[in-house]
This record gives C-alpha cells, sequence and structure tokens, in this order.
C-alpha cells in the first residue's frame, strides 16, 4: 500500500483501475527500477499544478525519467488506448453502451507561452496560440482530439479531427456542431462517414448568455480541462504533448469516477 504524498496522488482504488493497463517493462535492455505509480502520480501532479518539469518534487522519480515515459507513452498511443479503456468503462458503469452514437464537437483557442513550437493567430477570438479540437460523447467525455495553430480554421480542423477516428466511434451517427460547421464540411462528412453534423444555431431575437441544446456539453468539458493548470495555456512544444496532456486530464477524471463509492 503506498501512501498518497500529494493530493493529486493516486488512491489505492484508482491505481487498481489503471495499473493493468500500464505498459509492461521491455524483456531486453535494463530492468525497470521505477514504480510506475509513482511516475503516473509525478505526471498528474505535474499537470494538475501547471509546474515546468525541472520543478517536480524529490518525492517523485527524476524529471527525465517521468518525460521519457511521457514520451514514449505519448508516441506509441498508450495514453490514448487507456483513455478509451476507461471511457468505455465509465460509459458502461452510467448506463451506457461503450460506443456512443451521438456527440458534440467544437474548438477553443488558448495561448502559448514563449516555449517554441507550432503557433498562429485566432482572428476571431484576437488570441495567438493554438487551437484545440475537440469531439466528446453525450456525457462530456473525450472521443478525439486535435491541437493546431490558432489559425487554422474550424472546418480544416474537423477534417483533421474525423480521420483520427477510432473503432470506438464506429456507432456514431450525429454529432451536433455550431454554426462555423456549416458549408463544404457538411457535404464533406456524408461523403466520407456515416454520422452526420447538426448545426445548433442561436435565434435571431436570443441576447446574451443563452444555453444552447447540446451544445454546451463539449464547453463543459473545456471547462473541465481548464482544471488543470496545465491547461490553462499551451506550455508543450509539440502539439502531439498538448493532445497527451488532454488525455491524461480526462484519464484523472475517469480515474476519480470510476473510484467513486
Amino acid at each position: 500500500m503506498t501512501t498518497s504524498t500529494y493530493p493529486t496522488d493516486l488512491t489505492d482504488r484508482q491505481w487498481h483501475c489503471i495499473r493493468d493497463l500500464i505498459p509492461a517493462a521491455k524483456r531486453r535492455g535494463r530492468p525497470r527500477l521505477l514504480e510506475m505509480r509513482q511516475v503516473v502520480n509525478a505526471l498528474l501532479y505535474l499537470l494538475v499544478g501547471g509546474i515546468a518539469w525541472r520543478l517536480l518534487p524529490r518525492e517523485y522519480p527524476p524529471w527525465q525519467s517521468v518525460y521519457y515515459y511521457f514520451g514514449r507513452w505519448r508516441d506509441d498511443g498508450t495514453w490514448r488506448r487507456i483513455h478509451e479503456r476507461l471511457r468505455a468503462q465509465v460509459r458502461q458503469k452510467a448506463g451506457r453502451h461503450k460506443h456512443p452514437t451521438a456527440g458534440a464537437l467544437d474548438s477553443q483557442s488558448v495561448k502559448t507561452t514563449q516555449v517554441a513550437g507550432v503557433r498562429g493567430y485566432d482572428s476571431g477570438k484576437q488570441i495567438k496560440g493554438r487551437k484545440r479540437h475537440l469531439l466528446v460523447d453525450t456525457l462530456g467525455l473525450v472521443l478525439a482530439v486535435a491541437v493546431t495553430a490558432a489559425s487554422v480554421s474550424d472546418p480544416a480542423g474537423a477534417r483533421l479531427l474525423f480521420r483520427r477516428l477510432s473503432g470506438s466511434c464506429k456507432k456514431l451517427r450525429r454529432i451536433w456542431v455550431d454554426g462555423t460547421y456549416r458549408g463544404q464540411l457538411l457535404v464533406w462528412v456524408v461523403a466520407h462517414f456515416q454520422f452526420v453534423l447538426t448545426p445548433v444555431l442561436r435565434k435571431e431575437e436570443q441576447k446574451g448568455f443563452v444555453l444552447l441544446p447540446h451544445r454546451w456539453i463539449v464547453e463543459r468539458t473545456f471547462a473541465w480541462l481548464c482544471c488543470c493548470r496545465r491547461l490553462s495555456k499551451d506550455y508543450e512544444v509539440l502539439p502531439q504533448s498538448s493532445e497527451a496532456m488532454i488525455y491524461l486530464a480526462m484519464i484523472r477524471l475517469m480515474l476519480r469516477r470510476l473510484a467513486r463509492n
């Protein structure tokens, strides 16, 4: 039994939900000496606290080792596989089929820092940075994510995201979007996929803040992500690292739901 050092550390029940999904050590080469639970704890501390890699507390493994596993599992798709397994379990616990049939799509522009990497200017939001394209199910759980420069349009980002859909999205039939996804994208989706995009528009007489049906689901997911300070801005050099951080944030959220009494 491992005692938690920081509030972000996994509980025993949470670790039990994820430990079998952690890749086993390689048979060849140097034996694995690090405790994987502490590696995951260090990543969660960094994600929630929004700190730099070199500022990881000494109670955790060396930051170089933690970053090695983060980058390795990012590149081989481990974070996404763990995320999809947990999402299926959360949906089944909620009484839903593990494969969703409907979802919501939207984007979020966030500022970047002085760290080098891909970036652009979103003239609509007047933000220089990157754009997160997010597809979620009706529970707000992420189905796919794509991070691009903020200058990439929403329809172009949607095309990139749709090309990344995995087999867990094979039952999708309807995706709710806002008005920016209309036009040629609707025709392209019908020609290449089994689902359709359904725009949800604000009525002309509506003024100020209005809670639009279905679209609020993805907005809530963006709010969940921003609870992690590492995601309040985009601090990563690679867009792939930004996507991995989003998957890690959702893994943390789903572990808390699965470990709940």
